[in-house]
C-alpha cells in the first residue's frame, strides 16, 4: 500500500476556492482503480492549510492515475507544500 500525505499552503482568503477547483479530481481519484481513499480537506485550525490524504493499492494504480499535477490555475494557488510519499509493508487496527 501507498500513502501519500502532507499539506498544501494557500491563502486563506482563497482556500475555498482552491478546493472547489479539486472537487473533480477527487471523484476521479476516487472512481480510479486501486484508489483506497482520496481526501483533500480544509485544516481545522490554520485558514491557509488544505490536508492531502491518499491512499493506494499499489505503485501500478498510483502512476495509472497520476497525471501533470495541478493544473496552472492551481498550481498558482499553492504557495507552499509538504506532501511524502509512504511505502506501507502491513496494516492493523488502531
Amino acid at each position: 500500500m501507498i500513502i501519500i500525505a502532507g499539506w498544501l499552503a494557500v491563502d486563506p482568503d482563497a482556500r475555498d476556492a482552491y478546493l472547489q477547483t479539486c472537487v473533480a479530481v477527487v471523484e476521479q481519484a476516487r472512481a480510479a482503480a486501486g484508489c483506497l481513499d482520496f481526501v483533500l480537506s480544509a485544516d481545522l485550525v490554520d485558514a491557509g492549510r488544505v490536508n492531502v490524504h491518499e491512499r493506494w493499492e499499489s505503485e501500478e494504480a498510483l502512476h495509472a492515475f497520476r497525471g501533470s499535477g495541478p493544473d496552472e490555475g492551481q498550481l498558482a494557488m499553492i504557495r507552499d507544500a509538504e506532501v511524502l510519499r509512504y511505502d506501507i509493508s502491513g496494516v492493523g487496527p488502531a
